[in-house]
Parts: C-alpha cells; structure tokens; sequence
C-alpha cells in the first residue's frame, strides 16, 4: 500500500473534497492546487498520475490533527466536526437514511441471582485421568 493509496482511504473515510483537503493542507502552511490533489487521486495508468510523496502525506496527517482536534488555544471536538462534514454532503433522493448509532452507558444492571449455599459445601470432584502417563525415551535405547 502506497501513500496514493492511504491519502485515498482518509479521504474516503472521512469524506472529505478537493477544497476541503486544501484547506487541511494549508493549516500547516502547505500549498497545493486543486489540479494536483486531483492528479494524486488518479488511477496509477493515467497519464496526469501523480505520486503522492511523503511531505504530502506528512504534512496532510499533521494538517488533520488540527483540522479535527483543534489548537491548545482553541481546541474542537472531533466528533463535532465529522457531523458537520456529514451535514455538507447533499442527499441522494433514492437514498435510505443512514442509522446513527451512538454508544450509550448501560443503567439497568441486572443482579446476579445469590449463589446456593450447598455448593460451597461440596468438595470439588477428584480429577479423572484421561490418557495414561507415557514415558518418552526421546530416541534413546533402554538399558
């Protein structure tokens, strides 16, 4: 897997557009053109393919750490910021509406029923030896 490869999925993953990803980009002072993140995206056998180098993806990565999490003055909920991505997007017309699911604490414990006093009582069954004890020789003769 190739840097072209990995930058494709995080833009997949975290649907995110060409100006989008500029904007990520130039958060930590790096320029790029619409054209060449387009050409980054290509397939390998097209004639306008570029490779996607490391100080891309480099500095894309660190780009997004401040695109999601924020600055120390300023920081941002990441979650907050992936809804707003999801609320830019326009909807199809035939689409079905996406279930959200969110992690929720658990309240309603359920107690354990209380044990048997019996069962303390027993004394555990004596273990039964399935295969017998075989002596290994390891290849050597007995005397």
């Amino acid at each position: 897997m190739n840097n072209n490869d990995i930058f494709k999925k995080l833009r997949v993953a975290l649907m995110l557009r060409d100006d989008q990803i500029i904007e990520i980009l130039e958060l930590v002072d790096f320029r790029m053109s619409k054209g060449e993140i387009g050409n980054i995206f290509r397939s390998q056998d097209h004639a306008d393919f570029m490779e996607c180098g490391d100080q891309v993806l480099r500095n894309f990565l660190n780009g997004l750490v401040i695109h999601l999490r924020g600055t120390k003055e300023n920081p941002k909920n990441p979650n907050e910021v992936l809804a707003k991505h999801r609320a830019e997007i326009p909807v199809k017309e035939n689409a079905k509406p996406r279930v959200e699911f969110k992690a929720t604490p658990k309240t309603d414990f359920k107690k354990k029923p209380a044990s048997k006093s019996n069962s303390r009582d027993k004394k555990p069954a004596p273990k039964i030896q399935v295969v017998e004890k075989v002596k290994f020789n390891n290849g050597k003769k007995k005397p």
